[in-house]
């Protein structure tokens, strides 16, 4: 290999490992196996008061803001060995350890002010009046119907109502 056909094969390697460095985690994440499509897609909660989302998935990473709201509601999008991507009901997006969540599920009042009912019907007696942002801790759904706890109050919300809940997915 000449002098010159080796120095254009360095600059087209510093090039390549240029454009990998300047891709940021993204990169990295896909080359050394970080999940990310819709069968992996699911909804957890954040297990306690004070949980750092980060920029990428580990410790070196900055940490972007902290939750401060157990319970909250979060859709996991991508792993990357102990890493989760989560992303809020807002599209917030960032990394957390996978300690800070919980399979214990909730759903976050989307929308509007919705009624929570005694019995699964818009006739139903009104139990509260729940305001967007409200969390509230999941206990059943079916296609149309959610029971669930908000503030010690408990009854049934309209799925539609609600943010935290795959299309279709029934929960027991």
């Amino acid at each position: 290999m000449s002098p010159e056909s080796s120095h254009i094969l360095f600059r087209h390697l510093l090039v390549f490992l240029a454009a990998i460095f300047m891709a940021g985690p993204a990169a990295a994440q896909s080359a050394s196996g970080s999940t990310q499509n819709e069968a992996n897609i699911r909804f957890a909660s954040l297990r306690a008061d004070e949980v750092n989302v980060r920029a990428g998935p580990g410790v070196r990473y900055h940490v972007k803001w902290v939750f401060v709201r157990k319970h909250l509601p979060v859709m996991i999008t991508a792993e990357f060995e102990s890493w989760r991507k989560i992303r809020d009901s807002e599209g917030a997006e960032g990394w957390v350890h996978r300690g800070m969540l919980s399979g214990r599920r909730s759903v976050v009042i989307a929308g509007e002010v919705t009624t929570l009912r005694r019995t699964p019907s818009e006739t139903a007696p009104a139990v509260a009046r729940l305001a967007p942002g409200i969390v509230a801790e999941l206990d059943s759904c079916d296609a149309q119907w959610c029971r669930a706890t908000a503030h010690s109050y408990s009854g049934w919300l309209p799925r539609k109502a609600l943010w935290g809940l795959k299309d279709g997915e029934t929960v027991e």
